[in-house]
């Protein structure tokens, strides 16, 4: 089983990028298989034709599970995840399972992960399993802010998987 990290996160190693691979271990019980934080990317990930970028896009589009990941920014994710899934054609960039995860400052902005970034990831072909997560930054390295969600996603996460494996 192969799992990716994407975060879109404009700072480098951020909250977001620790919230994202503990969903990761927590669903698996293992470390990502891939990691990819846009900020370490700079403006390669506005290059279509770079040929890393482009790799890393391929290995996510075939990773079994991926946790998209940004702070929200104005209700939404950022433009640095969204140059990123762009790179993805419509209805075939994922193959499987994507998890929509926000952090944000408060519960303003709790939709956002449903509103936003679900149905782009939709769109590009990833399954979502249960509703998307969203994280107060304040709280996300605290395991008990995983807990409920965990426990209504694992279930649906574990049978596609399993699923899949077949």
């Amino acid at each position: 089983m192969t799992t990716a990290v994407v975060v879109g996160n404009p700072k480098p190693a951020s909250r977001t990028l620790t919230a994202a691979t503990h969903v990761v271990r927590e669903l698996t019980g293992a470390e990502p298989t891939l990691v990819v934080d846009l900020a370490t990317l700079g403006s390669a990930v506005l290059d279509w034709s770079d040929p890393d970028v482009n790799s890393l896009v391929e290995q996510v589009g075939a990773s079994d599970l991926v946790v998209f990941a940004s702070p929200t920014f104005k209700a939404a994710y950022t433009g640095l995840l969204k140059v990123f899934l762009d790179r993805f054609a419509g209805g075939s960039g994922l193959s499987n399972i994507a998890i929509p995860l926000m952090l944000g400052a408060n519960t303003t902005h709790s939709l956002a992960p449903e509103l936003s970034l679900r149905p782009v990831l939709t769109e590009i072909g990833g399954t979502v399993p249960g509703r998307g997560l969203y994280v107060i930054d304040s709280a996300h390295d605290d395991p008990a802010t995983y807990t409920e969600w965990l426990d209504a996603t694992r279930p649906a996460v574990n049978a596609l998987l399993a699923a899949s494996a077949r």
